[in-house]
């Protein structure tokens, strides 16, 4: 066997950009992308997307030039996933909620050469992009109109997207990669403890990422799935790809509120979609919620979901499966699979269960939980925190431009470094207790953010809640608690009142000292709250 080699037979690159290719000849009349009262079929989305990135690489875009897009859920922002990289171009998806700075910022360092923007954010780009520095070349900016014609053509924008469809080849010759390594996907984070980083994906870890994110989903053929995750938030956790390769239909939604994806749901006959924590907060607690008429699998990530939501919305008929990625990870590395025998335990239990992260997924190698100064594994009893480390093929490239901050998070030992804090049950299944930033140390206990709120959202007043450090003079810091109530909550409850309902349910060093309430919590671009904001209000506060 010793004679026998990997040859060009066999050692073609891996991309997912194929899919779009077999979605069009096993699918080609069905459904691929709804949006309004338009529908496009899988040989339309083909021809649109070569057509686009034959355009592109017109213009004389290729290899290892990046390309952005702000734009929401829309069918462009679907087609760009595909006709960028097919154009041998890297993709950057821009958040549509961050401020003129930042997006100039990460156009900067990420030497944007092409830019298409929704309508709804041009002039978000316009001051932007007077905010570049008089060195920083331009982007020429290509305005996304629902298909209507350009307003009023200006020095800013040089065409109208369809205009751009429109004038491509549809036999173009896509652009493969030389090597699986290339360079796909550029991500920044979301900055919610720190700076926002380039993330930098290739080919071979967006198309492992897409196969765990369908598996995990349990995505069969020809699924349904409703845009509730943004596109621009980790690329929709890969499922932009893995709509093509089960031919599915995707249900685009400019805006999401619980109204419109309950109709949404009804109307297209949902079977699958995606959202952070607050969405799930969002249909369950909504005044416009009801009782769905069939099952749909629901996949949540971002931050814990605390147990209380995670029953609310099964009660709506979802079925939740609880997972765990992170921008560098391009997905759900890490899922709460699902043991059978876990359905005859109590309600209560079963939420408990299902809100820890789990285990690898199907295409991961490994994770752990460790000692961050030593290295050594720590043991899998449920109680020592220490740091979640993972590694496996869908780990980014590294950070564009930033080899100290590579480094720092891929150590040499072999792990990527996530900056969580958690603990490995005794049947092997990882629990995230928080982020290493937001433990309190109070007194010399560690006490996590993600327990307090964990017992605050069972409060039957509160809407949202999330814990912070206070400083104390005597303690060091304290718990302060910021809350957010449900409308219509006949009595608001005080402070004291909050206080006392935690001190019943938790250890006493672990009670907010502080209970501050909010109409609503201040929330990143992902629907993630912003406890970095949170800590600064508590730290004005003084100590407690």
């Amino acid at each position: 066997m010793e004679n026998l080699k990997p040859s060009p037979a066999n050692t073609s690159p891996l991309t997912p950009l194929g899919f779009l290719e077999l979605a069009a000849t096993v699918y080609g009349d069905c459904p691929s992308v709804i949006y309004q009262k338009k529908t496009y079929t899988w040989r339309d989305t083909h021809r649109r997307c070569l057509k686009l990135a034959s355009s592109i690489a017109s213009i004389g875009i290729g290899r290892g030039h990046v390309v952005s897009v702000i734009a929401p859920n829309i069918p462009a922002m679907y087609e760009l996933h595909f006709a960028v990289p097919m154009a041998g171009a890297v993709l950057n998806c821009v958040n549509t909620r961050l401020d003129a700075r930042t997006v100039s910022v990460l156009l900067c360092h990420s030497e944007s050469k092409l830019l298409f923007v929704d309508y709804q954010s041009a002039s978000l780009v316009i001051e932007a992009l007077s905010l570049l520095p008089k060195t920083s070349p331009r982007p020429p900016l290509i305005l996304i109109t629902d298909g209507e014609p350009l307003p009023h053509p200006t020095v800013d924008f040089q065409n109208n997207y369809e205009v751009w469809v429109e004038r491509g080849d549809e036999n173009f010759n896509w652009v493969r990669p030389i090597s699986e390594w290339d360079p796909m996907i550029l991500n920044y984070t979301s900055g919610t403890t720190s700076s926002p980083k380039g993330v930098v994906h290739c080919h071979r870890g967006i198309l492992i990422a897409t196969v765990n994110s369908l598996i995990g989903c349990s995505v069969p053929k020809q699924a349904v799935y409703l845009w509730t995750l943004p596109m621009f938030h980790a690329n929709g956790w890969s499922f932009p790809w893995g709509m093509a390769a089960v031919g599915g239909t995707n249900v685009c939604l400019r805006r999401v509120d619980a109204a419109t994806v309950y109709g949404a749901i009804r109307t297209h006959h949902v079977t699958h979609m995606c959202g952070a924590t607050v969405i799930l907060n969002m249909l369950s607690s909504s005044p416009d919620r009801k009782k769905l008429e069939n099952p749909v699998h629901l996949m949540t990530g971002g931050a814990p979901p605390p147990p209380a939501v995670l029953c609310r919305t099964e009660a709506m008929g979802f079925e939740v499966s609880h997972v765990y990625g992170l921008t560098e990870t391009a997905g759900m590395v890490v899922s709460c699979a699902w043991k059978p025998q876990w359905n005859k335990f109590p309600v209560a239990e079963r939420a408990r269960l299902k809100a820890r992260q789990g285990v690898r997924t199907v295409l991961m190698t490994e994770i752990d939980v460790i000692d961050p100064a030593s290295g050594i594994p720590l043991k899998r009893n449920g109680s020592d925190l220490g740091e979640v480390v993972l590694r496996g093929g869908q780990i980014m490239l590294g950070y564009l431009k930033d080899p100290e901050g590579t480094s720092k998070s891929m150590r040499e030992n072999g792990w990527f470094y996530t900056g969580d804090v958690g603990v490995m049950h005794p049947d092997g299944y990882l629990e995230i207790k928080d982020r290493s930033k937001d433990i309190i140390i109070t007194g010399g206990e560690n006490v996590s953010s993600v327990e307090v709120e964990s017992v605050l959202y069972t409060h039957p007043a509160v809407n949202e809640a999330a814990v912070v450090a206070r400083p104390d003079e005597f303690w060091g810091e304290t718990p302060c608690a910021f809350v957010g109530l449900k409308e219509g909550v006949e009595r608001p409850p005080t402070e004291k009142e909050v206080i006392e309902f935690c001190r019943s349910k938790m250890p006493h060093y672990m009670v907010p000292k502080t209970v501050v309430f909010q109409v609503e919590l201040p929330k990143t671009s992902t629907g993630k709250i912003q406890k970095l904001l949170l800590r600064e209000i508590a730290k004005s506060m003084g100590t407690s």
